[in-house]
């Protein structure tokens, strides 16, 4: 009886995070049930923990989100209700390691589909990139430990812990450690952008 009950909670979470980052990611219902070759109704009873969930389609819908299977089975501890929509104790965080680029992320928020997320990124010594890029939309940071080299237009800005940053969505930008040999941490904050 416990380990049915254990099933239907572990289901009701995944499918939780499930929804969140497909809503996150702008992902129709209809869209995730075609990429796994489900119907939509299924795709809706995982997102409420009413269906099980195999292990292949979970792949899919990992593949389809860009995340590793293990973003949903990461936190060492059950969230308690009361803190599930406003804290995100350390050990529960979701973590996106981007392999062989030397990032690793980290969700702050409590869910990508807020309109508010908060971000914690860190670049091993050198990671980074000098492809100019622009999101959807302001983001902020702040230099935890290290050194961020800050690049927009033709300007390079040298950033060093406690340093930080404001930037529009419009504006197209690259950012980098600028150690070869310590890494760099930054905390973002982000406004109504796709994580």
């Amino acid at each position: 009886m416990k380990s049915n009950v254990k099933a239907r909670t572990d289901n009701l979470q995944i499918g939780i995070q499930i929804r969140d980052l497909r809503k996150a990611r702008g992902i129709t219902l209809q869209q995730m049930a075609a990429h796994i070759g489900r119907s939509v109704g299924y795709t809706s009873q995982v997102e409420r923990g009413q269906s099980n969930l195999p292990i292949p389609v979970l792949q899919a819908i990992s593949e389809r989100l860009d995340v590793p299977m293990s973003w949903f089975f990461q936190g060492e501890r059950p969230v308690p209700s009361n803190e599930r929509d406003c804290i995100v104790r350390q050990q529960n965080r979701k973590c996106l390691n981007f392999a062989g680029t030397g990032i690793r992320e980290e969700l702050l928020s409590p869910r990508v589909s807020d309109e508010l997320k908060m971000v914690v990124t860190t670049f091993e010594p050198g990671a980074g990139s000098k492809e100019p890029r622009a999101r959807k939309g302001p983001e902020a940071g702040v230099v935890q430990t290290g050194t961020l080299l800050l690049g927009f237009g033709d300007e390079v800005h040298t950033l060093h812990a406690g340093d930080s940053f404001s930037l529009t969505g419009e504006s197209p930008h690259w950012v980098m450690n600028g150690s070869q040999t310590e890494p760099c941490v930054v905390i973002w904050s982000l406004v109504g952008q796709v994580y």
